[in-house]
Formats: structure tokens, sequence, C-alpha cells
């Protein structure tokens, strides 16, 4: 026997050996390159994410520089209040709506009027109006300065411009013409940037950008930035837990820190400066130490608009990279600095680097795991099509489901095992089922050569069929007898026996061939009286639905046949042939003389004595046949003590 092993097995192996010989040389081209790649991705990682930190805190100004822009060429704005009061909230409002890092918007007027619409979305915002609850806008109004009747209100508006409240304010403190925005504008007579400096209203430190009404260099119409906001744009922690973010101005004094508590250092600083003059020096490395490096590199053209530097600075290795932050003309020489240790870029990538090493090793154990399940279900595939080809070679050839695969290969096979299935079962209707079994049978080729051996035969015919053919349509003969050869087919089976042929409105049953059966005489017995049985019933049921009664003889006879296929080269016939075949035909038609229903010969009678009642008939000369046959009828089976 050739050495073999199942196919599970070697695609197996195959598909081990494939993964292993391609993932291990990208594996180790991993490791020997990973620390470099890991250092580049790292800063290219810090480059990209800085960037669009920087391009945040941009378009926070940028917006607010549009806004000042639109209102400042508003003709509605150049009135003081209290004319076309509602129009000018409204315009306000709709501006905090669309920029919403803005804290206020406002006019101020040179007879010392002022509006100014406020968002009280921050806490401490509304603690310093002392807003009431559902308060989302606050709108301050000073009109009437130079009169007896001066207007200064604070009204409180919900999230959809309904008021909720108003109150009188003091405006004795507060005069927008002495204000840093609305100095600097009117000297300049151009858009400006100012700050950081104590908003007025709100008393918190702020970034404004201011413009001159189009039409009126007196009339300045300002947007607010929380200085706390401009902290929060410049999180950095989405690229390192220890990088941080600042914006310092054209002195190097820093403005903003994204890390809070420097934060709460400069807006200390602010708050107790009222008049925006600094308290203390912020140029100092006592709020970053990486601040005196900033001043410097910010003047290298190298690293002045997006370059990165590599520093050293307490004690390890930094990544830093300094951009512009001016917007439109406006925060000339503030920039933007972004430090980040160079380990924890390096420890991310190394981090990542080892993950995707384990991705890798994990899919390596998956493509192991997915080898053994799939040779798994191509083997398993392949064992239930030789299932399937073992049942058809069984003659269980009952029709099923095509099984599917997801290899078309196996369901080609499939395709064809069906076909030959039903194949097969067409086959089996026309030759006898044990018969079939044994052509399909590797050794089927036995069942072809004919040859000599005991058997025992039945033969069954309806008494006047051809009367009963004459009085009924061919349909109902054929459906008559379609159900009567259905139930002797099954009974005959169901004894052991093999329907050999149907010869008009009888048929040929034998036992012994092609299946070996010990107890054949005792079968054939059975099987005729259980036959008699069945049609007797069947004829009371023919009587009930009008179909004729199919009154049955049967003739049984056991010995010597020669027993295979007969007929020409190109088709045969399987069949039995000799006396005991011809005796037990002769027997049948004798039923007719004797007014019987089953007779039998004298080679049953011995046989199966013992077992069966049989009634004598004495010797009969047969047509044909030179002896006489001792005839017997099998009235049933004996009942035993």
């Amino acid at each position: 026997m050739l050495w073999s092993k199942p196919l599970r097995l070697h695609l197996g192996v195959l598909v081990v050996a494939s993964l292993l010989c391609t993932s291990t040389p990208i594996i180790w081209l991993a490791f020997s390159q990973g620390s470099n790649a890991a250092v580049s991705a790292g800063v290219q990682q810090m480059r990209e994410m800085s960037l669009r930190l920087i391009e945040g805190y941009r378009n926070t100004l940028q917006g607010g520089t549009e806004a000042v822009a639109l209102a400042s060429a508003l003709p509605l704005l150049a009135s003081p209040p209290p004319q076309d009061i509602a129009a000018k909230q409204q315009f306000f409002l709709e501006i905090l709506r669309n920029v919403p890092n803005a804290t206020s918007i406002f006019t101020g007027y040179p007879d010392g009027s002022y509006l100014q619409v406020i968002n009280t979305e921050r806490r401490d915002v509304r603690q310093t109006l002392a807003a009431p609850d559902g308060t989302a806008f606050a709108i301050r109004t000073i009109a009437g300065r130079q009169g007896a009747d001066v207007i200064s209100t604070l009204r409180f508006l919900d999230n959809r411009a309904r008021p909720i409240g108003e109150r009188d304010f003091d405006y004795a403190s507060f005069d927008p013409r002495q204000r840093p925005w609305y100095q600097s504008v009117v000297q300049a007579g151009v858009p400006v940037s100012v700050g950081p400096y104590i908003a007025g209203t709100l008393k918190v430190p702020t970034l404004t950008i201011a413009a001159p009404m189009r039409d009126n260099g007196q009339v300045v119409v300002g947007i607010n930035i929380h200085l706390q906001t401009i902290s929060r744009l410049l999180d950095a922690q989405e690229i390192s837990p220890r990088a941080r973010a600042y914006i310092i101005d054209d002195a190097d004094d820093l403005i903003a820190h994204s890390d809070p508590a420097t934060m709460n250092r400069l807006l200390g600083i602010w708050s107790k400066n009222a008049d925006g003059a600094v308290a203390v020096d912020t140029t100092t490395d006592s709020y970053d130490t990486s601040l005196e490096t900033v001043a410097r590199l910010r003047r290298d053209p190298a690293f002045a608009n997006g370059g990165v530097a590599r520093i050293d600075l307490d004690g390890e290795r930094q990544i830093l990279q300094i951009a512009p932050v001016g917007v439109s003309g406006l925060f000339k020489g503030s920039v933007a600095a972004i430090v980040v240790p160079l380990e924890d870029l390096v420890a991310e990538a190394h981090r990542l680097l080892l993950h995707n090493l384990l991705i890798a090793s994990a899919f390596v154990l998956a493509g192991v795991a997915a080898s053994v399940l799939l040779s798994r279900m191509v083997s398993r595939s392949l064992y239930r099509l030789a299932d399937e080809a073992r049942r058809i070679g069984d003659l269980d050839v009952g029709e099923k489901g095509v099984s599917h695969s997801w290899i078309s290969e196996i369901n080609t096979l499939a395709s064809a095992l069906a076909a030959s299935r039903h194949a097969i079962s067409q086959f089996a209707l026309y030759v006898p089922r044990e018969v079939v079994r044994r052509i399909v049978n590797p050794e089927g080729r036995a069942v072809a050569k004919a040859q000599r051996q005991d058997v025992t035969v039945l033969f069954t015919d309806i008494r006047d069929f051809t009367t009963i053919s004459e009085q009924h349509s061919p349909e109902d003969v054929v459906d008559t007898l379609s159900a009567y050869f259905e139930l002797l087919n099954t009974i005959a089976e169901r004894h052991g026996g093999t329907v050999i042929q149907y010869l008009g409105d009888s048929i040929f049953v034998m036992w012994n061939a092609p299946v070996p059966d010990a107890s054949h005489a005792e079968n054939g017995c059975r099987c005729a009286l259980a036959m008699k049985v069945a049609v007797d019933d069947l004829n009371e049921l023919n009587g009930q639905n009008g179909r004729p009664a199919l009154v049955t003889r049967f003739g049984l006879h056991t010995g010597p046949a020669v027993v295979g296929s007969f007929g020409a080269i190109s088709r045969q016939q399987y069949t039995a042939m000799g006396d005991t075949i011809n005796v037990a035909s002769r027997l049948e038609g004798l039923n007719k003389e004797f007014n019987t229903s089953i007779l039998v010969s004298a080679a049953i009678h011995n046989a199966v004595a013992d077992r069966f009642g049989f009634r004598p008939l004495g010797l009969v000369q047969v047509k044909g046949r030179a002896e006489k046959v001792d005839l017997w009828e099998l009235v049933g089976e004996s009942r035993r003590t």
C-alpha cells in the first residue's frame, strides 16, 4: 500500500510553511528598521497635529476678523442706540451663533453710547453678570449718556432670544471711549488687535479684534475672545500627554498656554492689571523652560515658518515647532510654539511598532488556525461527498439538496454526484433495486454473470384483467394498476423479495437472488399471504371509490434456476430461467381451475410445512411439463403453541 496522509495534513503544512516563509523576513525587517521609522513617524505626526492645532487657532481669529469686517460695513450700526436697537441686537446674536468661540460682540460710539451682546455659555461670565437660570445671551445697552435720562440696562435672553429678565447696570464706571480697543482704532483708523486686557463688563482677560465703521471712524465695532478659549484651542494632549503649546506676541510676552496651571498664572496677572499694563515679565522661563529658546529660534528663518527643531531641554531631547499665527494683518509678530519630548513621540511609535509586531504574530497564528480550519473544511467537504457517494452505492438515492461549499471545485463535484444520484434513482425505477445496488458496487460485475442457484419464485396475476381494461378508461386502469403495483412492490421488498419484472398485470418476484436469503421459501410464503390481505383491503377501498376489484392469484415455487443478466451485448436484463420459473408461472394459472388464491409446489410445502398451513390438492398435470406437480394451497401461518 502506498504511503498517504489526509489532505488536511498536507494542506495545513503547506499553508503554515508559506506563512512562516513570508512573515519571518517581514518581522525581521520591522525590528531592524523600526527605530528610525518610529522617530520619523513621530516627528511627522507631531508636525501634522501641530499644524492642525495652529490652524484651529487661526480659524478662530479669522472668524472673529470676518465678523468685525462684516459689522463695520453695515450702515445699521453707524447710529447710536436706542435707534434700530432691535435690528442691531438681532444682527449681533447671529454673529455669536456663527462664531462660537467669541465671548461678545459690541459697538462703541463717540457720544459714549455702547451696545454689547454677550454669550453666557461660560460659567465665569454668567457669575460676573449674575445671570438668571436659563440665560443664553445678555445685552448691555448704554444710551443718552449726555442727557438727563441715561439708559443703562442689562437684559437677559434664553437660547431662543426671548427675554427672561432685565435690570439697570452701572454706567459711570464704564466708558467705551476709554477702553484700549476704542482708543487704538480711533488713533490708527484701521482694524487692530488688542490684548490681553481686562474686559470692562465681564472683568475677564480677553483678546479683542476691533475696526472702525467704514463711513464713521469714530464708531468702533469689536469682538472679544476669552483667553481661556485661546488656551483650550491650544490643547496639545492629542500629540502627547507632556506636549504643550503656547502663544507669544511680538515682544515675546506669553499670551496663552495649553497647561492649565500656567494659564491660571497668566489669568491672575491680567486680572490684576485692569489697565492693560503687564504686571510681571512673562518672557522668562519661569512660565515655560522653552520660552527663551523659542524667542531665539523664532528669528531664525529655518524655524520661523513651521520648521521643526530638536533641542535639549530639561535634560531630555525635545521637538519644537514654531509657526506664525497672524490673521489678516492682525496679531503681527505673534507665533505659536509647540514643544513635545522626543521620547514621547518615539515611545508611542515604538508601542505602535510592538503593537504591529504582535498583530503580525497574531496574523501568523490566525493563519495557522485558518489553515487548519481550511484543511478541515476541505477534508470535511470531501468526506461528506465520499459518504454521499457511498450512500449512492448503497442505493440510498432519495433526493437531497446539493451541499454547498466555498470551493467551486467541490461544488462541481457535489453537483456531479447529485446528477449521478438522480440518474441512478431513475435507473432504479426500471431495474430491481438490489440489482442496481450490485451493479454500481465496485464488485458489481459478479451480478452480470449467470449462475445456477436455488431461488424461490412468486408470480401474480389479476383475474379477468382484460375485461376490466375494456370496461374502464385507460387513465382509470393506469391509476388503479399503479396503486396496485406500488402496494405489491412495497410488500415484496418488506419481505426481502426482489421484483424482477412487471408482466402486464402480473409481477415476477424472486428470493435468494440477487440478495442471499437462507429463509427464502418462508419469506416467499409470508409475502404471498401479506399480498393477499393487502389486495383484499385495496379492493374494499376500490369498491368505495368506484374502481374495479383486482382479484389476484399467486403461484409460488422453489428450486434451482440460472440467475443473472441475459440479452444482447448492448442491452441486457437481469432475470432467472429454468424449470423452477416455469412451474411457478404455471401454478399461478392453476388457481383458475381450483378456484384458489395461492398455490404452491410440494417443494415449498416440504420446506416450510411446520410454519404454515396447507391444503393438499394432489398431483396435477402442468402444461408443458411431463411430470405431474404435487399441488398445495397456502391457507395461512401455523399457530405455534
